[in-house]
């Protein structure tokens, strides 16, 4: 099926072929112990959030409950249930972060892209978030967007970080030697 996406035609994957993925992911996990994080850490990976649909498909095939599999993707913050942005925006408020203008780097942010905190731009570009610690306290204020972590951010230079992450959607792809 091909969809229009940011005014560019590019495939994307049926519910069908999407749930197929995950039915060969189930099919490796479901007699090993352990398996529920795992299994939905690739299930997000597949889907890009976890739907009900797949949550009731990984209860069933791993032997749980729905309300296990459900209790688990809402404890931990990295899983979600709903569609995230194409990048995923976090900004710390651990304390070092905080007390170094974690605070005011997050309002710039959500000046910027227009959303609160939990939300995904219109675009469906980015998606924000915050956390309470990254661990790189002597980097003060960070924030992450998807794997990349950017140090030291200042309020008036978050236009220029996310500026970034735009343009790399409209660099046509690049070839590998």
């Amino acid at each position: 099926m091909i969809r229009e996406n940011n005014g560019c035609h590019c495939q994307q994957a049926s519910e069908q072929e999407l749930m197929a993925r995950l039915d060969e992911v189930l099919e490796q996990y479901k007699h090993k112990p352990g398996a529920l994080i795992p299994v939905l850490q690739m299930a997000q990976g597949i889907f890009g959030y976890l739907p009900e649909v797949a949550m009731k498909r990984i209860a069933l095939v791993l032997s749980k409950s729905y309300s296990e599999v459900a209790g688990v993707v809402s404890f931990y913050s990295f899983f979600s249930t709903i569609p995230r942005g194409q990048h995923l925006v976090r900004v710390c408020l651990g304390t070092a972060c905080y007390v170094r203008g974690g605070a005011r780097v997050l309002e710039a942010i959500k000046q910027h892209l227009g959303v609160d905190v939990g939300q995904t731009t219109p675009d469906k570009m980015f998606t924000l978030e915050v956390a309470r610690c990254f661990g790189a306290c002597g980097l003060a204020p960070v924030i992450t967007i998807d794997d990349d972590v950017h140090h030291r951010v200042k309020a008036n230079r978050v236009e220029d970080v996310l500026a970034k992450y735009r343009e790399q959607e409209h660099e046509p792809a690049r070839r590998k030697p």
